[in-house]
């Protein structure tokens, strides 16, 4: 179901792009491999930045960690080297390693010679704490499910609770899967996408900002009048979880600009509430589909005219805003679930059905 359809927040002032998602930039897809199976309630998620082989032609990439607390695999080779070798892939902390290896046999399925005549190759696998709804100690991600994701992998693709944002939690409520894209229109130049995913898994409720609303104050006041009162004091409930921030575009960027577009994507986690807790895995990577980096050395480097320093705020903006939307998405798209020991977390729709009024507010 689209964010039309769904009828969920709007975000912003800068257009989407047709399928206000993450695939609106260049040739990425998506695909989700989803386990919901009474205290299995967890998956994979794939995001593959172009339609040929990863590691023969590398994506430019670089990453920020706003805050540390996390256990992803493969960032320390792209602060390193920039760019891509693997599908980006998102999970439950504890599938990680499982992930990784499945990562790296389908790359020497692919080429043969990784780790003997050719270089070794780096898993990329980014992953929030599920544990609150998935059993997480069962540990039932398994090599095939990175698979299944990756076969599943298209233009549309499902957002809220699936893949590996099925067992997530946010403010409360049921987190997951969330995207969205802008245009950043350059002056007196091209327009160039920029598109947002994320593993939501984190925040307090009355921190809860909505299109520059107070809206958790709001809404946890109404469910108990105790939790608005959390807000006032940030002790009584630290923040805890995790939010993996992916940010494309198909702007001409190097690997130093793709960090810089990286950190703004904590402009749009600041704007819906979060602080990066101590206790939350804040991780965004940013990546541009506008060239690729070959791995063989005969190979010629791509000769291409980067966009000027100066000339990137329009991407900055997109970038902060399609990550604050995609955030709002992860929340409204989400359904209901129940699952490990009958935990359970309500979809935020059906908890604030007068949503539309409040943002509407003046007195909100």
């Amino acid at each position: 179901m689209d964010k039309q359809a769904l009828d969920i927040p709007r975000i912003g002032v800068l257009p989407s792009g047709p399928l206000d998602s993450i695939c609106d930039v260049g040739e990425i897809t998506v695909g989700h491999c989803t386990l919901a199976d009474g205290p299995q309630q967890t998956g994979v998620t794939v995001v593959r930045p172009h339609g040929g082989d990863p590691f023969l032609d590398k994506t430019p990439a670089a990453a920020t960690v706003l805050n540390g607390f996390g256990k992803s695999t493969g960032l320390v080779q792209v602060q390193e080297l920039g760019v891509l070798e693997t599908p980006i892939a998102l999970t439950n902390t504890f599938g990680v390693g499982t992930v990784a290896n499945a990562q790296i046999r389908a790359a020497v399925a692919a080429n043969p010679g990784i780790g003997r005549g050719m270089a070794t190759v780096n898993p990329l696998v980014f992953e929030c704490n599920d544990g609150f709804l998935n059993d997480i100690q069962a540990m039932a991600v398994q090599e095939s499910h990175y698979a299944d994701a990756l076969a599943a992998a298209g233009k549309r693709f499902a957002q809220g609770a699936v893949g590996a944002g099925r067992g997530m939690s946010s403010f409360s409520f049921k987190g997951g899967i969330g995207s969205a894209s802008r245009v950043a229109r350059i002056k007196d130049g091209p327009q160039y996408a920029v598109g947002a995913l994320v593993l939501s898994n984190f925040g307090r409720l009355p921190n809860l900002t909505v299109a520059g609303r107070p809206f958790g104050r709001r809404l946890a006041d109404q469910l108990d009048g105790k939790l608005a009162q959390q807000g006032e004091n940030a002790v009584i409930a630290p923040e805890k979880g995790s939010i993996i921030l992916l940010v494309a575009t198909d702007a001409p960027l190097d690997s130093r600009q793709l960090r810089r577009l990286s950190l703004r994507a904590g402009a749009g986690l600041a704007r819906t509430g979060s602080v990066f807790g101590h206790g939350s895995g804040d991780i965004a990577l940013a990546f541009s589909t506008a060239y690729t980096i070959p791995q063989l050395a005969e190979s010629p480097m791509p000769a291409i005219a980067m966009l000027h320093e100066a000339r990137i705020d329009p991407l900055f903006e997109a970038a902060a805003e399609a990550c604050e939307q995609a955030i709002i998405a992860a929340l409204w798209h989400s359904e209901s679930v129940t699952g490990r020991d009958g935990n359970h977390r309500d979809c935020i729709r059906q908890a604030a059905p007068d949503w539309r009024q409040w943002l509407s507010d003046t007195e909100l």
